[in-house]
């Protein structure tokens, strides 16, 4: 019966943490919060910019460079900037980064106003660009 409970347990576990994987939405530790061309090494987007933590190792990585690098491509006033996240530890314990990829959505001022962790949709991107302008 216990080894029963643990199977069941988990595999609940694993279907919730499958479903949240990639989801785009807004976490309430992100109020207020500001990035700038000085902590992005790059400049702001017009409209907004895509920020996705990556590491080295990282398969989802890949394939979430490809996905905002075509939604950075087909929207105007979009940027998309990819930073190194253990080569910015500072930045990313102050923005609570806990596993890559982590995509940031930033409006025009820097401000963040949408998380993805993990590999998130194109469509679901291009749904928090929209609410970002």
């Amino acid at each position: 019966m216990v080894c029963v409970a643990v199977l069941a347990a988990a595999s609940a576990y694993g279907v919730l943490q499958r479903r949240r994987n990639g989801r785009v939405r807004v976490r309430g530790r992100d109020d207020g919060k500001r990035l700038g061309a000085a902590e992005l090494g790059a400049e702001l987007g017009e409209r907004a910019t895509l920020v996705q933590f990556s590491s080295a190792f990282c398969a989802p990585c890949r394939a979430t460079r490809r996905v905002l690098g075509e939604v950075a491509a087909v929207v105007p006033g979009v940027s998309h900037v990819e930073i190194d996240a253990e080569d910015n530890l500072d930045l990313v314990r102050a923005l609570d980064i806990l596993k890559t990829p982590t995509v940031l959505v930033l409006d025009a001022d820097g401000r963040v106003v949408r998380r993805a962790t993990g590999q998130p949709r194109k469509a679901d991107v291009i749904a928090a660009i929209g609410e970002a302008v």
